[in-house]
């Protein structure tokens, strides 16, 4: 019998020995692995901290002692040891688990996780919290080295020493976060960890002094604290110890025996305390360890990108790359996204104009602003859902100053299996409010590559949106020249109504035309290219003559472009039916895109219902448990949440 099985929560670790222990090990990575493989998500990650995992559980007691995920994507290992071993094959899968942290799923889970450099903030407050009323428990902040070049969580470790709660912070340093870590950051925590010779040579005198009867974690309790006390003497205090914490390691962080002995140690110090851990990314996976930025992140096996044409983050990299061949004054700026963006080959190309700034989203706005002020053409590539950590740099930094900076915002709108702290969906109605900031959205590899020459050519602040997914294939309406404001017609036919879209959401758009054709009717479809700034007189222009306009928008409809496209068809075209549909107010849960698509009703056959006139209903009504809430529908027929 898996030892897996016998594992109902995580009180059950204390009944188990180290050898057991090691056993399970095997079994979650095993686990790991095949869900990944079925499903996706993230794999070098939580194969790396499958020992850390279980020592956290065996020594603190959740949920009476909080464990605080930093982004929540290394938390596989953890959903398993709390109760959802049987569910874990439904992994981010619509109505499954979530691939992150979810209070809905679990009270072990203890806030809703995704963004990287908040578990230390978010666990001090707790712990104040907790002392402010009186109530017991530990807390602890899980946090990658790569987490820590996010600006936060040192704005968070000067209030920790500030305060002197008992606060444990676990660094789980594998030197990577997706894309190795880079900076002066990684570089210090590489000096801390010393030699490969030297760990070695600590990890079996460490063993050797634990493996003694009776006396051994006395004894090795008194050889660390000697240990520290010669350290004080002889060496520099750490940076961690000057912010005012206990600095502890750096430590194995595949010892099961020693991780138990020093987070036991830890947790009844009293005092703020880290514990620095060395683990290798993709444990235990022998191409996920060689290559864990390609590891990362997996896509399930069963399922590749439709052959309409190559990916928008592609479509991307292959601008970049023309762009920075035509101009030396092109450079890229990521926040520790160099792959997922699409930068890697214009950092292997043009390495001197090329910046990864590691985890500091607001950072890279600002320094990009300074590029340009310096004479130079940066493009910042950052998810949709990540600039959303950049929005007073966005406005302070670049559009205030009128700089040349262009945002590239890629998994604009719909975000498959990563679910709600990933939808891009708030990136227009956000930064649309904002002067002099031009919001393109194509919607072929050809046309992303025209929007980044325009930006370029404009000489100011821009940004470009676009999803992840396929390009849709080219058309020759497409060959037309951008006109701030205005769209092309890629269906005119004189039908009595319009579908407006853009994007990503044109293939739905045209769909539906071909849907209506096939029931011997018609529907026209324009496709904007512009979300800012609008041109209400053209588009009213355009919209002459229908009876019906339906505008779909990849996006929140509160505050989003469908909301002033349809204030002005009814200021100028009183006489229209104007309909709009995006995304609901409340953030979808984890699925496939064709699947959060269909639930928002922006699926071809919902489009052509709905332009038509017909009853309709998203397509994936009533599918299982979602963390989404569905206002198009009553009440009883809503997806629940999860148990």
């Amino acid at each position: 019998m898996p030892i897996l099985d016998t594992i109902a929560g995580p009180a059950d670790l204390r009944d188990l020995g180290f050898a057991e222990l090691r056993a399970l090990a095997r079994e979650l990575r095993s686990n790991i692995v095949a869900a990944v493989e079925r499903r996706g998500g993230h794999l070098a990650s939580n194969l790396g901290v499958v020992e850390l995992a279980i020592a956290l559980h065996r020594v603190f007691e959740s949920p009476a002692d909080a464990i605080v995920w930093d982004v929540g994507h290394q938390c596989y290992a953890h959903k398993m040891l709390t109760g959802r071993a049987a569910r874990f094959d439904g992994l981010r899968a619509l109505g499954g688990l979530s691939g992150f942290p979810r209070r809905s799923e679990s009270p072990h889970d203890v806030f809703d996780e995704g963004h990287a450099s908040v578990s230390i903030s978010r666990a001090l407050g707790l712990l104040a919290a907790r002392r402010t009323l009186g109530l017991p428990g530990s807390v602890v902040a899980f946090i990658g080295d790569g987490a820590l070049t996010g600006g936060l969580a040192w704005e968070a470790l000067q209030h920790a020493g500030q305060l002197q709660l008992p606060l444990v912070i676990v660094l789980n340093d594998n030197a990577m976060s997706i894309s190795p870590n880079v900076g002066s950051i990684s570089r210090y925590l590489s000096r801390l960890a010393a030699t490969p010779l030297y760990q070695d040579f600590r990890r079996r005198v460490d063993r050797a002094i634990l493996s003694v009867p009776r006396y051994g974690r006395r004894v090795h309790a008194l050889v660390v604290r000697a240990k520290r006390a010669v350290k004080e003497l002889v060496f520099r205090e750490t940076l961690f110890s000057d912010f005012g914490f206990e600095y502890v390691g750096p430590v194995d962080g595949h010892d099961l025996e020693l991780l138990c002995a020093v987070l036991a140690e830890a947790k009844a110090l009293g005092r703020p305390v880290v514990v620095h851990a060395l683990t290798r990314k993709g444990r235990g996976h022998a191409e996920a360890e060689e290559d864990p930025s390609s590891w990362h992140g997996v896509a399930p096996s069963s399922r590749g990108l439709p052959d309409e044409g190559p990916s928008f983050t592609k479509a991307f990299s292959a601008a970049m790359l023309a762009a920075g061949g035509r101009d030396p004054r092109v450079v890229a700026v990521t926040a520790a996204m160099a792959a997922g963006t699409g930068l890697s080959a214009f950092q292997e190309r043009f390495p001197e104009r090329f910046h990864d700034v590691g985890i500091a989203e607001e950072h890279a706005v600002a320094f990009a602003g300074g590029l340009a002020r310096g004479g130079l053409k940066p493009v910042v590539a950052i998810y949709s859902t990540f600039m959303q950590r950049a929005v007073d740099q966005v406005f302070h930094d670049v559009v205030l100053q009128d700089l040349p900076v262009v945002l590239a915002m890629d998994r604009a709108g719909a975000v498959p299996e990563d679910g709600q702290s990933h939808q891009g969906a708030y990136d227009v109605a956000i930064f649309r409010a904002f002067p002099r900031l031009p919001i393109l959205a194509p919607s072929t590899a050809a046309e992303l590559a025209a929007a980044l020459d325009w930006a370029f050519a404009r000489g100011g602040p821009c940004a470009i949106r676009y999803p992840k997914a396929a390009c849709m294939a080219e058309r020759p309406e497409f060959a037309a020249p951008w006109e701030p404001g205005r769209g092309v017609f890629l269906e005119r036919s004189g039908a009595p109504t319009l579908v407006v879209a853009w994007g990503g959401l044109v293939p739905a758009a045209l769909g539906a035309s071909l849907l209506a054709r096939e029931r011997g009717l018609a529907l026209d479809v324009l496709c904007l290219r512009f979300l800012a700034p609008l041109d209400g007189d053209a588009f009213a222009a355009d919209c002459a003559g229908y009876r019906r306009v339906l505008i779909l928008e990849e996006g929140v409809e509160r505050g989003g472009a469908s909301e002033s496209l349809a204030l002005a068809l009814r200021e100028r075209a009183p006489g229209v039916e104007v309909l709009r549909r995006g995304f609901p107010d409340e953030p979808f849960a984890h699925g496939r895109r064709d699947e959060l698509l269909a639930l928002a009703g922006l699926d071809s056959g919902s489009v052509a219902a709905l332009a038509l006139g017909q009853p309709s209903r998203p397509s994936a009504a009533g599918v299982g448990a979602v963390d989404v809430l569905d206002r198009r529908r009553p009440r009883a027929a809503r997806a629940g949440t999860a148990p």
